[in-house]
C-alpha cells in the first residue's frame, strides 16, 4: 500500500496532522494467539459478573434469569444479522416477529398501538416528551423529583432546543409517594404540555397516585414509565388513563451487559399515532390474500420530509424486541404474573431480613414496593458497595448521585435470581461491615 502511494514510511500516511497534535501508540510487542487468549483470561478474571456473584444492582437495568430458547432464537442467522427490513417482500420473517411484539406490548401495557421500539427507556422518554408538545402547546413538562439521574440527563439532551423545559414534582419524605398537591400547583400555574410519572418509581414504590392522575390532569397528555414485569400484577397504565406508555424493556430477555444494549417500550393510544416517532409494522394482504407485513408507518426523518418527521431515530432495536416477543410467549400470562409475585416475594423477605440489622432502616420509605427498595445506612453507601465487592457480593445503588438528600440510602433490586441463600449471605456480609 505503502509503495503504491508512494510513501517510504507508515508516518508519512499521518503527516496532514500536526505534530503537535499526533500521539504514537505504545503498543506492546505482538503475541500469538494462545499468549492472547491467557492474557484476555487473565484480565476477565478481575471483574465480578452477576453469573459469579449475587447481584442486588437495579435501578433500570434488572438480573432476571432468561430461558435458553430466548438466545437459541434471536442467535439464528434469520434474525441476527438482519437490518431495518426496508423491502418487506424479503423481510417477512423480522417483520412478523416485530407484529407479534408490538401486539405483546399493547396486551400488557392496555395501550392500542405499540411501535417496534426504541433505543432504551431513556430515549423512550424523550420522545414521549417531545411527542406530549406535539399533542399539546406548553413549555413545561413535569417529571418526578425521584428520578435516574441517566433518565434525567437523557431527557434533557432530547428536549434541547425544543422551546420545552422539564420541571420536577416532589415526593413525600415518609412514603416515597408523588406529591399531588405539588402536581396540583404546577398544573395550575399553565404551561404544561405533559407529566410523566413511573410505576414502580425510581424508588421501587408502587404509587397509588397513579390512579388520581388522569382526573387531575383533565386534558394534559399522561406519560406513564413502566417496568414490564410488574404488569404481571398491576393494572396495565392504560386503564389509568395513559396517553403514551413507555418503559426499559431489558428485563424481558436481555442480559446485563454492563448495562446495554437496551430496549425502548413505547405505546399510545390509537388517536395519537400520526405523532409517534420510529416505526409500525401493519398486517395486511398480498395479491394473493394471504398475510403479508409492512411498515405502515414510519414518520422518521429518512422516510418523509424533515419539517413533517416526529423523530430522527435511525433505527429501532430489534433484535431487543425479538427477544422480549420469545420472552413474553415462553411466558404466557400465568407465567408473568407468576414472575412478578416471585420477585416482589423476594424483595419483600430481603426488606424484612435487613429490618433486623442495627442502625439500618429497611425499607427507607412506608410503601407498597415492588422489587426493589431504598434502605437507609449508618454508613457511607458507597463505602458499603465497595466492601461488598470485596465479599464478592454486588451490593445496591447509592443514592447520592441521583438524589442528593438521600446520600445515606441505597436503593436494592430483588429478583427471582436470588436463592434464601444469596439473601441470608448479603445479610452476614452487611451485619460484618456495619
Amino acid at each position: 500500500m505503502l509503495a503504491l502511494l508512494g510513501m517510504n514510511d507508515v508516518s508519512e500516511l499521518f503527516s496532514d496532522i500536526p505534530a503537535a497534535l499526533r500521539r504514537e501508540p505504545d503498543l506492546p510487542q505482538g503475541r500469538d494467539e494462545l499468549g492472547v487468549m491467557r492474557e484476555l483470561e487473565t484480565l476477565l478474571s478481575r471483574n465480578l459478573p452477576a453469573s459469579a456473584a449475587p447481584c442486588f444492582l437495579g435501578g433500570g437495568v434488572y438480573h432476571h434469569f432468561i430461558p435458553a430458547a430466548v438466545e437459541h432464537i434471536v442467535s439464528r442467522s434469520e434474525f441476527y444479522t438482519s437490518y431495518t427490513p426496508y423491502q418487506a417482500e424479503i423481510s417477512q420473517g423480522m417483520l412478523q416477529a416485530l407484529f407479534e411484539y408490538q401486539s405483546l406490548v399493547c396486551e400488557i401495557s392496555g395501550m392500542d398501538v405499540a411501535n417496534s421500539s426504541l433505543y432504551d427507556g431513556a430515549s423512550a422518554l424523550g420522545e414521549a416528551a417531545r411527542m406530549c408538545r406535539r399533542l399539546r402547546r406548553g413549555t413545561r413538562f413535569l417529571v418526578p423529583a425521584a428520578m435516574s439521574a441517566e433518565r434525567a440527563a437523557v431527557l434533557e439532551s432530547y428536549l434541547r432546543g425544543s422551546g420545552v423545559e422539564s420541571r420536577r414534582y416532589g415526593y413525600g419524605d415518609e412514603d416515597g409517594q408523588m406529591a399531588l398537591e405539588d402536581i396540583r400547583r404546577q398544573l395550575a400555574e399553565g404551561d404544561v404540555c405533559g407529566l410523566y410519572a413511573e410505576m414502580p418509581n425510581f424508588l421501587g414504590i408502587m404509587d397509588p397516585g397513579l390512579m388520581e392522575l388522569r382526573e387531575i390532569l383533565g386534558d394534559v397528555p399522561l406519560v406513564i414509565g413502566v417496568n414490564p414485569i410488574c404488569l404481571g400484577v398491576a393494572a396495565p397504565p392504560g386503564e389509568m388513563g395513559a396517553d403514551i406508555v413507555v418503559g426499559e424493556g431489558q428485563p424481558l430477555g436481555s442480559p446485563l451487559n454492563y448495562g446495554g444494549p437496551l430496549l425502548g417500550l413505547f405505546a399510545c393510544r390509537q388517536e395519537h399515532m400520526r405523532k409517534m416517532p420510529g416505526r409500525v409494522v401493519g398486517l395486511t394482504a398480498d395479491a394473493r390474500g394471504e398475510d403479508a407485513y409492512c411498515l405502515t408507518l414510519q414518520t422518521r426523518e429518512q422516510h418523509i420530509r424533515r419539517s413533517r418527521a416526529t423523530s430522527n431515530i435511525c433505527t429501532n432495536s430489534a433484535l431487543g424486541a425479538l427477544a422480549a416477543a420469545v420472552h413474553l410467549s415462553l411466558l404466557g400470562a400465568e407465567g408473568l404474573r407468576d414472575l412478578a409475585q416471585k420477585n416482589m416475594e423476594r424483595a419483600s423477605r430481603l426488606m424484612g431480613l435487613l429490618s433486623e440489622l442495627p442502625g439500618v432502616r429497611s425499607p427507607r420509605f412506608n410503601a407498597f414496593h415492588f422489587n426493589e427498595f431504598a434502605i437507609e445506612l449508618p454508613l457511607s453507601p458507597e463505602e458499603v458497595s465497595r466492601r461488598l465487592l470485596d465479599e464478592g457480593i454486588v451490593g445496591g445503588l447509592p443514592l447520592g448521585r441521583h438524589l442528593a438528600e438521600r446520600k445515606d440510602c441505597m436503593l436494592l433490586a430483588s429478583t427471582e435470581m436470588h436463592s434464601d441463600e444469596d439473601q441470608d449471605r448479603l445479610l452476614q456480609a452487611l451485619e460484618g461491615i456495619l
